[in-house]
């Protein structure tokens, strides 16, 4: 595991890099972490390359690259990085995405370390194509199978969470916010009416969720039984364990996989991510949202990001056909007279 307050084990250019990252562009921890993690690697993989070592995972975990200077960063080449990439496709059998994410890792450094620390000149990354990521509709939950998982939920006479976990499946399935921003509402962020609550996004942006009837009511019925949870020092987050702390994100994971098992549907590769999937694809099937608007309410930086939930059902294509106003036209043949 990588600790942010410690990455000793780092060169200085990329303990610098983590630290720009982390307090000038304000990126997420996660985000930075995936930096770390891509770019020990890339660094483990040239001293062995260059080196004669063993390149085994193995072998690999016991590189040291601390001490890596300017002059080693200044020396890779366009070919370094295609060894590497290959490497890791061949090597570690890695897919199409997580190669991409390396490659962005490398080219993303590069380009600090020639605009803001003036160190290197060129970008050993910069020509290289990411690989081609087969494109895949978002995976989510149909409308019955969303009634399902609410019900499992609510008709759970057993649990002493039931009013927050159906709180917390109501939020996405309706809001379509990621899982870190859930778990990071508080009460301050919560509209006195209800009709809205803040969340922090990715790049700490702020944006505003309005809420409907569903998730209003849900909430409400929260708030009342909330105080339970409590223990001093945590009165301020929205969503409470069982040992009075602000819920982890591990614990929403394991409740919404939980319900997804009560209600029928633990073999069909769900998860939280899928459930703000779910909530996105709804509203642009069912509820005519404009796509622009879809981008806002999911906080999305670009639109292309929004762009693949514009996928069709087959009901959908099924209704524009028979829209066409050839599709009830009947040309009979006309039969030959033989007398």
């Amino acid at each position: 595991m990588i600790n942010l307050s410690d990455l000793s084990e780092f060169p200085k250019l990329v303990r610098d890099f983590a630290q720009y990252k982390t307090v000038v562009q304000s990126c997420s921890e996660k985000t930075v972490l995936e930096y770390l993690f891509d770019l020990r690697t890339f660094c483990r993989f040239m001293v062995s390359k260059i080196n004669g070592m063993p390149l085994d995972a193995e072998s690999l975990k016991l590189v040291r690259i601390a001490d890596l200077d300017e002059d080693f960063f200044r020396n890779v080449t366009e070919g370094d990085v295609y060894d590497f990439i290959f490497f890791m496709q061949r090597e570690r059998g890695n897919g199409t995405a997580s190669r991409s994410r390396k490659l962005t890792s490398i080219r993303v450094f590069y380009k600090y370390l020639i605009t803001k620390k003036h160190c290197v000149e060129n970008n050993p990354a910069a020509n290289i194509e990411s690989p081609k990521r087969k494109k895949q509709l978002p995976k989510h939950l149909s409308v019955s199978e969303c009634v399902d998982l609410l019900s499992v939920v609510k008709n759970d006479v057993e649990s002493k969470t039931k009013e927050r976990d159906y709180c917390i499946l109501t939020l996405f399935l309706n809001c379509g916010m990621r899982l870190s921003e859930l778990v990071g509402i508080s009460l301050q962020d919560i509209d006195r009416s209800f009709d809205s609550l803040k969340v922090i996004g990715k790049g700490s942006k702020e944006r505003i969720v309005y809420l409907n009837d569903a998730c209003k009511i849900a909430l409400a019925d929260y708030l009342e039984i909330r105080a339970k949870y409590l223990t001093k020092g945590n009165d301020d987050a929205l969503f409470i364990s069982r040992l009075g702390k602000r819920i982890s994100v591990k614990t929403v994971q394991w409740l919404v996989k939980k319900y997804l098992g009560e209600a029928g549907l633990e073999n069909k590769n769900y998860s939280t991510h899928k459930l703000r999937h779910t909530a996105a694809t709804l509203m642009y099937q069912s509820g005519n949202v404009d796509i622009r608007v879809l981008k806002d309410i999911l906080g999305h930086e670009q639109l292309n990001t929004t762009q693949i939930y514009t996928h069709v059902s087959n009901k959908g294509m099924q209704e524009a056909m028979s829209q066409n106003p050839l599709a009830d036209l009947v040309i009979e043949e006309k039969k030959k007279d033989n007398g």
